[in-house]
């Protein structure tokens, strides 16, 4: 809605990782660059650990968006609530090999089978794990085996480890040793500082057609950075209601109350409903039933809990009438 409202091509603080809006604070940067040595090493793994939000998913498409024209077959796993049987599965699966009813050994067989005719042809295979923290120790024993496959005292198969900050107190863990002894570079990404987050926030814009409007005053962008962190998922979430805010009130110009005032309607819209007080005396039973198994008192606060809950979702239709008057408004233009 808002993006014609400020003549934008696109909206600039999507959700989904996008390797377009790729932003090169320093810190990734250098995560980046911890990366692409791994590339040129073509063994061991690499780490990169961070908070949630914080742009690992999109160093990783930006990454791939990069290798589209190298020699590199490169896939991704996500999905690592796994034990370690499951693990090869997925490993084999991502690379489209045949895994269903495999016995591990067939597993192993197929991804060698695999990794040998990808290094005949002058190809490397690189394996990219999102959310490494979930992986239990005997499934990242599975990835380090792995790493044995060689062809000429090089190995076969390269592997990208990407998790959160957990993720660093499990590769210390006991009987990791020689997973540790692999890992030929490790980064940890930290969220941007107020200058970066005005620089992410101008740069996702600049890349939609930004040339100024809206304005967002010194202040605002302070205040966009103290309540957001200066994490990325989070910087784009609430831009995105700041500039829909901006088109609803029809403004050029954001301050930092305009900051403040979107940051207290997702704060009522994410407000829990209040929890049931505790009863310190046994309540009085009713001479009459209201609803079985509830008492007045419960029944009062579950009331309040839903007069709130209605109140938010007025907001929410109140908010999107506007949106969508304004829209048929700017149609008939």
């Amino acid at each position: 809605m808002y993006e014609s409202f400020y003549k934008f091509s696109a909206k600039p603080f999507q959700l989904s990782p996008d390797p377009k809006f790729f932003f090169g604070s320093q810190g990734h940067k250098r995560a980046m660059s911890y990366l692409r040595y791994g590339l040129t090493q073509g063994e061991g793994f690499i780490v990169i650990t961070g908070g949630v939000g914080t742009g690992k998913t999109t160093l990783v498409r930006t990454l791939f968006a990069d290798l589209a024209e190298e020699n590199i077959v490169a896939a991704q796993l996500v999905n690592t609530h796994l034990e370690a049987e499951d693990t090869l599965r997925m490993v084999a699966a991502s690379f489209g090999l045949a895994h269903e009813g495999a016995s591990k050994a067939a597993i192993l067989k197929n991804l060698e089978t695999f990794l040998m005719a990808r290094a005949q042809e002058g190809k490397r295979v690189l394996l990219v794990v999102d959310e490494a923290q979930n992986l239990p120790p005997a499934s990242l024993e599975e990835l380090r085996m792995l790493s044995n496959f060689q062809a000429g005292g090089r190995s076969l198969l390269q592997s990208f480890l990407l998790g959160q900050n957990e993720f660093k107190n499990t590769i210390r863990s006991e009987g990791l040793e020689q997973l540790r002894q692999r890992i030929i570079a490790a980064f940890h990404l930290e969220p941007l500082g107020a200058q970066e987050t005005r620089g992410y926030i101008e740069h996702r814009m600049r890349l939609v057609g930004w040339q100024g409007d809206p304005a967002i005053s010194d202040d605002a962008h302070q205040a966009i950075f103290n309540i957001t962190g200066g994490v990325p998922r989070r910087i784009n979430n609430f831009c995105d209601r700041l500039l829909l805010y901006g088109y609803l009130e029809e403004l050029h110009t954001l301050e930092a109350g305009h900051v403040q005032e979107v940051a207290n309607e997702l704060k009522q819209e994410t407000a829990a409903a209040p929890e049931p007080k505790e009863q310190n005396e046994a309540p009085e039973l009713p001479t009459s039933p209201i609803h079985v198994g509830i008492s007045q008192s419960r029944e009062s606060e579950q009331l309040e809990g839903m007069e709130t809950r209605l109140g938010i979702l007025e907001e929410r239709i109140d908010i999107l009438e506007r949106a969508l008057r304004r829209f048929l408004e700017v149609g008939r233009r």
